[in-house]
């Protein structure tokens, strides 16, 4: 208790100096520039906060210019960029990556792997975006994959990025269902896309954006979605101990900086998306999928659920290869986050305790829906997704284009394309269904319901 009280007090100290201005570095008079470099995934966009929205806006080096300003200390900050977690944690592991984000099972990699070098050895202090489901991890297969279950990859060929996110649903949904046979090929997220395109792989598993993205292009269609799991998963920061013990202050500001990033993304989602979509190169329209209200729940605190989740991932990651056990209650630090907060005059355990989405749409989250009009800059929220059908036959009516249209799956909750999604015809009401096997789970189970195609559902008929 003596160590960890010790250790709160230096990070408030510090954070106290990102606010006040009397910063640690100021004490020990330090010359010279202190080097941040921050490793992150442009394209992992449950990882904005920590990487391409918190880069993009700038506000880690406005963090860190004002204590220079205060104290005469210069940080010179370096981003890199990477498409998985993997080269993150090797960097860390040569002490040439001082803070990285990344998902769930990468990051219980990083620990394993840094923990017995002193000068590599991380934790995670806090999270960027999670999902309480497991949504948003899925996989998918060519559009014209006869594939409607996962048992029909059986005796196939699967591209994953082995120990990544998208993996570990991938073998988690295969166990579950007692899919035998399958053939998994460790491959970069690109690398995989374009091997289903081409044949080479009958289906592929990832992490966000790349399914959406997939899909969005016409080049995939969904076949499972990680919220059948009903396992959360989430997406995290991790800094190298010795870095953040020698330089308390700047770990605090990119704490700062983050939340900073969150607050930004939660307030208005749409421009955070257009940020970016620019900055990363994915579609404004599939980043607002993820980054959209209903979407990712962006809260930086390290809640016992997703600590306990991420205990759970172990004999995963056990069962894929040379995995060394891992404290992850002590991996996981967040006594740095609460000064921060503490710092801004925030309750860290109340915000810690929340379990719903920071970003919404007004009405019943189950059922409220989303249209975006070309040309416009705004959006606007439909009460469920029988209304956004009707909406859209008006906006069509009116010569509008519909831009991109998110509905809630309606078994999973799962944010998709409405155009995208397989409906189900109940009456006067239409049900929005991620895939085809949950679509038949709903009509099995309803008496009259009958599964229809998008253009059907659009023009109110069978």
């Amino acid at each position: 208790m003596r160590k960890h009280a010790l250790r709160l007090l230096s990070v408030l100290t510090a954070v106290v100096a990102v606010v006040s201005g009397c910063s640690l570095e100021s004490l020990s008079q330090s010359s010279g520039v202190v080097n941040v470099v921050v490793g992150y995934q442009s394209k992992t966009i449950n990882t904005v906060t920590a990487g391409t929205l918190l880069r993009a806006q700038g506000y880690l080096e406005r963090r860190l210019a004002d204590i220079t300003a205060r104290t005469g200390t210069k940080y010179a900050v370096r981003w890199q960029d990477y498409d998985t977690g993997a080269p993150i944690t090797a960097q860390m592991l040569a002490e040439k990556i001082d803070i990285g984000s990344m998902g769930d099972y990468p990051m219980l990699i990083n620990g394993s792997k840094t923990q017995t070098n002193p000068l590599a050895r991380t934790e995670m202090v806090s999270i960027t975006g999670y999902n309480p489901k497991g949504a948003l991890n899925m996989v998918v297969v060519a559009p014209d994959s006869p594939a409607t279950t996962l048992a029909d990859l059986a005796g196939a060929k699967v591209s994953a990025s082995v120990g990544s996110a998208g993996h570990g649903t991938l073998v988690r949904a295969l166990n579950k269902g007692g899919v035998g046979g399958v053939e998994v090929l460790n491959q970069q997220p690109q690398i995989g896309a374009s091997a289903l395109e081409s044949g080479q792989v009958q289906a592929l598993s990832q992490f966000v954006a790349w399914p959406g993205l997939l899909v969005y292009q016409g080049k995939a269609k969904l076949l499972y979605d990680g919220a059948e799991l009903n396992l959360p998963t989430l997406h995290g920061v991790v800094v190298r101990r010795s870095y953040a013990s020698a330089h308390p202050e700047v770990l605090g500001a990119f704490l700062q900086a983050q939340l900073d990033a969150t607050d930004f993304l939660n307030t208005k989602p749409l421009e955070a998306a257009r940020i970016v979509a620019q900055a990363s190169g994915l579609p404004q329209e599939v980043v607002y999928l993820y980054n959209g209200p209903g979407g990712t729940s962006f809260d930086a605190t390290l809640k016992p659920s997703l600590i306990d989740a991420l205990k759970s991932d172990v004999p995963y990651l056990k069962s894929i290869g040379d995995f060394a056990d891992l404290d992850v209650a002590k991996f996981a630090v967040d006594e740095p986050l609460r000064a921060v907060f503490a710092a801004r005059g925030l309750d860290y355990d109340a915000v810690r305790a929340r379990s719903a989405n920071p970003s919404t749409l007004r009405g019943d989250p189950a059922l409220a829906s989303e249209l975006w009009l070309d040309g416009s800059e705004a959006t606007q929220t439909v009460a469920d997704p029988t209304g956004l059908l009707q909406a859209i036959r008006d906006a069509s009516a009116r010569g509008a284009r519909v831009r991109a249209a998110y509905v809630p799956d309606a078994e999973l909750g799962t944010r998709w394309f409405a155009d995208k999604a397989v409906w189900v015809r109940d009456g006067r009401t239409y049900h929005p269904f991620g895939t085809v096997a949950g679509a038949r789970r709903y009509v099995a189970a309803h008496q009259g319901s009958v599964a229809v195609n998008y253009q059907q559902a659009l023009g109110g008929s069978v």
